[in-house]
């Protein structure tokens, strides 16, 4: 607990015991000026603008996942306070679905295996997974020297790949960058390394997917730069590592500082920031149990405690990471800071509204806490008075949510993810054809068909078990549901066994190619199975359509590529290299100092040139 955390609550407390029926007084506020204290920047990853452009950047890129349909943003929606408002299920310990232990968590990405090819899950079969706990929110994130309901972003931050100690001290958020776009179940395919990650990225078009771009991240994308030249606008040279890639989101999630509250206005002197009864609920709550955890102006102790929320034997959560018997069943306290504009509650979603919440807390409507390792705070019922629990719900409600979180505007602004989209592309489309006991084969087309994605690729399943597949590919729309055989992909052996049970993936690499920006092409899998009409089960119709990004400059991924033919190098592509260079034109101007042509911009167009194409 900080400083200012101590001598809000103390002046709180007293004001409340020296005149129970009284509201905090304007004196009394004006002392707790700032009520949120400086953002604390580890020493080796200090604020810079360009950095936490980068971060931003990164933050809202899908392409940081491994088949381009997950951000970090995708999970951390500043109108639901840095949390997710999507819904998934995951069936929790016993494995079953539409039982009392199901997590409602994020959805992911679809199971794929290390070869980034898809996998039939059990719990999930071709759809997204969901992960084992509710995404945690990520406003208000920078205060807490552990991240993750465990804690397991700890305070020292070391680069993934090579074991350098980068944060000595405060690199919760660093180490906590780092740790979904390598998972198997939100952004990953199993066995996803940081190589691999990096490999990507450094290729990529940044935010190529992403429409809507706030202001600033227009600029930034406007500039025309690639991922190589961002890190080096950052961190003053074009190395792309894992640890950057972490300390630039780190560096953009501590610029998120919800301090606009009625309550931060209120704190800072305005004493009619928050209204009366949200005053009184203030009071309330500084009185009650609640005041236990969520202490302070941050709302919580970062503190790791068991409230009963489920059996232990289902989570342990902090046991985990301590190895503690105390810590048996802990979660990390959350923050109540835009706890209002939150749609569910708990690490594992449990409850969907503050009245639950309040409920739970309250040992009524049936709701108990487990006994096991229960925190001594929860063990009596915390409760109020109606009018009195009316005022802290409007407290915690309005009094504590920054508009600008709600609203997503500035420094809460964001892009439109291309997941988001209501034109999806690929567009399927179609129904298919049955094939044995009547298994109509099921077309899985999630990856966004952007140029330079070698990872592109479409699924199957709910087909027969061990055929023979291949995807017929044209650019002729469909004729009566059917894709003309103008290019065909494949044959594949359909992993599982026997009717409904088939599965497999295709990939098609997209080639950076510019001349495929605006054709079409029609996508449709043929699985040979003798119980289907004319010996071959259909799925529906993928239709799609390469782009190069979806705002912004397009990017050339291959600086040394001037000439055609396109994504080779030759000498053609030095010839206008220096073409450009003796007529002084200034996409020349490679290497510093610039505004100067000189032999060090020659010097810098060779190397790109022998460092050859992505």
């Amino acid at each position: 607990m900080n400083g200012y955390q101590i001598r809000f609550s103390s002046i709180a407390l007293g004001i409340v015991k020296a005149a129970p029926v009284l509201m905090i007084s304007a004196a009394a506020s004006q002392s707790l000026a700032q009520a949120l204290p400086p953002v604390p920047f580890p020493t080796e990853n200090q604020f810079t603008q360009e950095k936490s452009d980068l971060g931003k950047i990164l933050f809202w890129d899908e392409q940081l996942s491994s088949d381009n349909t997950m951000s970090c943003g995708s999970c951390h929606q500043p109108a639901v306070g840095g949390t997710d408002e999507r819904r998934g299920t995951n069936p929790g310990p016993d494995g079953a679905f539409n039982t009392v232990d199901d997590i409602i968590g994020s959805p992911g990405v679809l199971f794929q295996t290390a070869e980034d090819e898809y996998l039939d899950s059990d719990l999930y079969a071709l759809l997204p997974q969901v992960t084992g706990r509710q995404a945690p929110p990520s406003v208000m994130a920078m205060y807490a020297p552990e991240l993750f309901w465990d804690g397991r972003a700890g305070t020292t931050f070391f680069d993934p790949i090579t074991g350098q100690q980068l944060v000595s001290f405060g690199g919760a958020l660093e180490n906590q960058a780092v740790g979904p776009p390598a998972s198997g179940a939100e952004m990953a395919h199993q066995s996803r390394d940081w190589m691999q990650i990096i490999e990507k990225m450094a290729g990529a078009r940044p935010l190529a997917l992403a429409t809507n771009l706030p202001a600033d991240m227009d600029a930034v994308i406007a500039l025309g730069l690639t991922y190589p030249e961002l890190f080096e606008r950052a961190f003053g040279d074009d190395e792309v590592t894992a640890g950057r890639i972490g300390m630039a989101i780190a560096t953009y999630e501590r610029t998120l500082v919800p301090n606009q509250s009625p309550f931060d206005l209120f704190a800072d002197g305005n004493f009619n920031a928050l209204t009366l009864d949200q005053r009184a609920g203030l009071n309330a709550f500084r009185l009650s149990a609640c005041n236990t955890c969520h202490i302070g102006t941050q709302f919580t102790d970062h503190a790791f405690h068991t409230i009963g929320i489920r059996p232990l034997n289902e989570d342990l959560g902090r046991f985990e990471i301590s190895n503690n018997p105390v810590d048996r069943g802990a979660f990390k306290t959350p923050s109540l800071r835009n706890t209002g504009i939150r749609d569910r509650y708990m690490h594992n979603g449990q409850h969907g509204d503050l009245d639950e919440v309040f409920d739970f807390y309250a040992h009524r409507n049936g709701q108990n806490p487990f006994p096991q390792n229960l925190h001594p705070a929860i063990q009596i019922p915390i409760t109020f008075p109606p009018s009195a629990e009316a005022n802290v719900k409007d407290f915690l409600i309005n009094g504590l949510t920054d508009p600008r979180v709600a609203a997503e505007v500035f420094p809460f602004d964001r892009p439109t993810l291309y997941a988001e989209l209501s034109s999806p592309n690929p567009l399927v489309s179609g129904t298919g054809t049955a094939g044995t006991s009547g298994f109509i084969p099921n077309m899985v087309a999630v990856c966004p068909p952007n140029l330079g994605n070698d990872g592109f690729k479409i699924g199957v399943n709910n087909a027969l078990g061990g055929a023979s597949a291949m995807v017929a590919l044209s650019t002729s729309p469909p004729v009566a549901g059917e894709v003309a055989q103008d290019q065909v992909l494949g044959p594949i052996t359909l992993e599982g066994i026997g009717a409904g049970d088939g599965y497999g993936t295709m990939p098609w690499a997209i080639s950076n190619d510019p001349a495929l920006e605006g054709q079409t092409f029609y996508m449709q899998w043929l699985i040979s199975d003798a119980s289907a009409a004319g010996g071959i089960a259909r799925s529906a119709v993928a239709e799609i359509s390469p782009f190069c990004t979806m705002a912004g400059t397009c990017v050339n991924t291959c600086p040394a590529d001037l000439a055609d033919p396109v994504d080779v190098l030759n000498l053609q592509d030095v010839f206008a290299y220096l073409a450009l260079f003796n007529s002084s034109d200034p996409a020349a101007d490679l290497a510093a100092p610039f505004g100067v042509l000189n032999l060090q911009d020659v010097f810098a167009y060779l190397a790109l040139f022998n460092a050859g194409c992505p």
